[in-house]
């Protein structure tokens, strides 16, 4: 197919796109291909694991493993849709755009739901089972989802309308929006002033929040009077810190920094959110949660099929 086509108006329309990636170092390519293979495996297997468990084990039916189980399935979604290659279609571009905007929104509103999660089980823990009830956790997740793919509607319907020229080299390694912003040819002064009006209201305010909601979570655990007590409340929270840590580090690196003067390591650090860090959650939540490794044990042992038999009915969602 080639790149691009002249139509009857003698304009000419865009059909594919190139993405550089690391063009200019191949040895480099050829390590990094082979370590994404490699990291995309382990995603999937790990998260997949996580899914499975939280769906077989009765013990991990509570609002934070519902939560946990979204963020797996988002990212075995995200790291899908970010595979790397070196030529995609006009309507694969726009595809892979929509998904991954979409899907890294809706990572940041979910990590604030869980959040939440966290807040109300140490602060409110008497009005737990009340507040974090399954229509909670259903419409909470809901709105996470709908959040992040109704926003990546709207930017990828403002960028695909503009007119490319015939620019259909994407220095990137995969179709990012504002990479694909930089070969049009129109007016991008909406796309860009909404893209920091959704950076604000889907990355910083979830932030925000979760950071005010860790203020009143450490505030009610340095209130604790026994040292097991906050030892046991900080584990509870520690993983999903960790992830928000990882999460937003990643982000800050990738957006909210002056651009390197050597691109390569802005695509470094892109490489590494869509791909190192989904992979990492698994590994934080089986390393931090006895719960997990409990059913992870159970599993391998064969210990789960005999449980399940024990619980007919247990798909509702309970503390």
């Amino acid at each position: 197919m080639a790149p691009s086509e002249t139509n009857g108006a003698n304009q000419t329309v865009v059909t594919e796109f190139v993405l550089l990636g690391l063009h200019d170092h191949h040895n480099l390519e050829m390590v990094l291909f082979v370590l994404c293979l490699g990291i995309y495996s382990v995603n999937v297997l790990g998260n997949a694991l996580l899914i499975g468990l939280n769906m077989l084990d009765p013990r991990l039916h509570t609002p934070m493993y519902f939560f946990l189980r979204n963020l797996a399935l988002m990212d075995i979604s995200g790291t899908s849709s970010f595979v790397p290659l070196i030529t995609i279609s006009f309507p694969g571009c726009a595809l892979q755009m929509y998904l991954t905007l979409a899907l890294g929104s809706t990572g940041c509103v979910l990590l604030a739901m869980m959040a939440c999660d966290q807040y109300v089980a140490i602060c409110q823990p008497l009005r737990y089972s009340e507040l974090m009830n399954s229509q909670t956790c259903t419409w909470t997740a809901v709105l996470s989802w709908g959040a992040g793919f109704a926003n990546s509607l709207l930017h990828s319907n403002l960028t695909w309308s503009l007119p490319f020229c015939g620019h259909n080299i994407i220095n990137h390694f995969f179709c990012e929006i504002l990479a694909v912003l930089k070969l049009a040819c129109g007016d991008i002064s909406l796309n860009t002033l909404l893209t920091v009006v959704s950076a604000v209201v889907l990355t910083l305010a979830p932030l925000l929040f979760i950071f005010l909601s860790y203020v009143c979570i450490l505030t009610a655990i340095l209130r604790v009077p026994s040292a097991a007590g906050r030892h046991k409340a900080f584990s509870t929270c520690s993983a999903h810190l960790t992830v928000v840590v990882i999460f937003y580090g990643t982000i800050s690196f990738m957006y909210f920094k002056p651009k390197a003067k050597e691109l390569n390591l802005d695509k470094l650090i892109a490489l590494f959110y869509g791909v190192v860090t989904p992979s990492l959650n698994p590994i934080i939540y089986s390393l931090r949660k006895a719960e997990v490794k409990a059913a992870t044990i159970a599993l391998l042992r064969g210990d789960l099929s005999r449980k399940m038999s024990r619980f007919p009915s247990n798909s509702h969602i309970h503390k």
